[in-house]
């Protein structure tokens, strides 16, 4: 059974919980598992979690991805600081500052910090110091949303 199968059975379910699937992974070995990445507009909490896997488990056991062999079915965030990979995620980062990982140097550098202006499906843009800089998806390794942490205190 294919991911992409699995995520279609899984669409519409989400679709109606207003849940975007990010990522449906299957983990094969001594304990198989099936991770169901997901996201809302407004976040993902426990409660979200708990509630599209008990939405998700009937249609799961009919689909039966792994022809009858036992699996743990986890729900989860993909996290904050998760890589970039949909036309959505670029969308929820535009204006934002992201970490950029190069699979070679740029200037003397594989690695940056710079605010996302423009996503088209093939390049990036980035504001760096000043400067725009268009990068193709390809040359970048990794990019994820910078986390910013304010550690100033209230009294």
């Amino acid at each position: 059974m294919s991911i992409e199968e699995i995520q279609a059975c899984l669409q519409p379910i989400a679709d109606e919980m207003k849940i975007a699937i990010v990522e449906v992974e299957f983990k094969q070995g001594r304990e198989p598992a099936l991770t169901v990445y997901i996201d809302t507009e407004t976040g993902v909490d426990l409660n979200t979690c708990e509630a599209f896997h008990r939405a998700i488990d009937p249609a799961l056991d009919e689909l039966d991805p792994t022809f009858g062999a036992p699996y743990t079915l986890n729900v989860s965030s993909p996290g904050l600081d998760r890589p970039l990979k949909t036309e959505r995620d670029f969308q929820k980062c535009m204006g934002k500052k992201v970490e950029i990982k190069l699979f070679a140097p740029l200037k003397g550098k594989k690695f940056f910090e710079a605010t996302l202006t423009a996503y088209d499906g093939n390049c990036v843009t980035v504001e760096l110091g000043g400067e725009s800089l268009k990068l193709e998806l390809s040359r970048i390794a990794k990019i994820n949303r910078a986390i910013e942490f304010d550690f100033t205190e209230e009294n």
